[in-house]
């Protein structure tokens, strides 16, 4: 791998950690689309999986004493049925489709929260929300806005929501990880499949977390600064901008 492009990666780890620890998901979308436009997509997934495990699991860390862990063990019942569609699914997106699934999940914010009574709090929706959840994020790499939509309406402070949120995307990119790890893995073996997927040196992965960890800590510092209204504004705008521009590669990338 280049060392220009190791260069970006390891940059777009610190960056979108330090996002992703005032916002709690903002920064994984924009680090997924870097990543798919730099390594193929399987590639791509397990690196995502891994940083964002490291940073969901630090940020899940420094604010343990925030986290509802009845919340986290119901949405642990939607995974394993999420988990279980899709190993039945034969379909994995290519990049110009992983584009389209993630600008399309960036939209999620905008659907006006009058139109779903749902609750992250509420009976059963927990559990159908790390369905749901799992599900996405397996085939898009990120599931954020809509793991948001769970949590828009609950009675959490925006400490509690990011705590919450990163305790349940431990398991999401865990699961993430098999799903695309296990097949690449089998491929690694020959030296020119190796070559052809441009799988990272295993040095990076070691580099990447405590890039990770001071980008998480960094942005938990701005977040404790901010207001529960500014924290949400900015993150639909930030989310919004971000999936507008992947829209617009995937749909260019499908008509080219």
């Amino acid at each position: 791998m280049p060392a220009s492009i190791i260069a970006i990666l390891l940059s777009a780890t610190f960056a979108t950690a330090a996002i992703s620890g005032i916002f709690g998901m903002a920064g994984g979308l924009i680090l997924m689309g870097v990543l798919v436009a730099f390594v193929p997509v399987a590639t791509a997934m397990v690196m995502h999986g891994f940083i964002q495990i490291v940073s969901n699991l630090s940020r899940a860390a420094l604010l343990r004493s925030h986290i509802s862990w009845t919340l986290v063990g119901r949405y642990s019942l939607g995974v394993v049925a999420g988990v279980v569609l899709i190993a039945a699914l034969l379909w994995r997106p290519s990049q110009p489709h992983v584009f389209l699934l993630l600008g399309m999940t960036a939209m999620l914010v905008w659907i006006p929260r009058s139109w779903l009574a749902i609750s992250i709090e509420n009976r059963f929706q927990a559990e159908l929300c790390g369905f749901l959840v799992q599900t996405l994020n397996t085939l898009a790499g990120v599931a954020g806005p809509l793991l948001d939509l769970f949590f828009a309406r609950s009675a959490l402070s925006r400490q509690a929501v990011v705590a919450t949120k990163a305790a349940t995307q431990v398991l999401a990119h865990a699961a993430k990880i098999l799903f695309w790890g296990l097949p690449l893995a089998a491929t690694l073996g020959s030296p020119e499949t190796t070559t052809a997927h441009r799988f990272p040196p295993v040095w990076l992965f070691a580099a990447i977390v405590p890039l990770s960890l001071v980008g998480t800590w960094l942005g938990g510092k701005v977040l404790e600064r901010m207001t529960d209204a500014n924290f949400r504004e900015w993150t639909k705008w930030i989310v919004t901008a971000t999936g507008a521009v992947y829209l617009g590669r995937g749909i260019a990338a499908l008509a080219a």
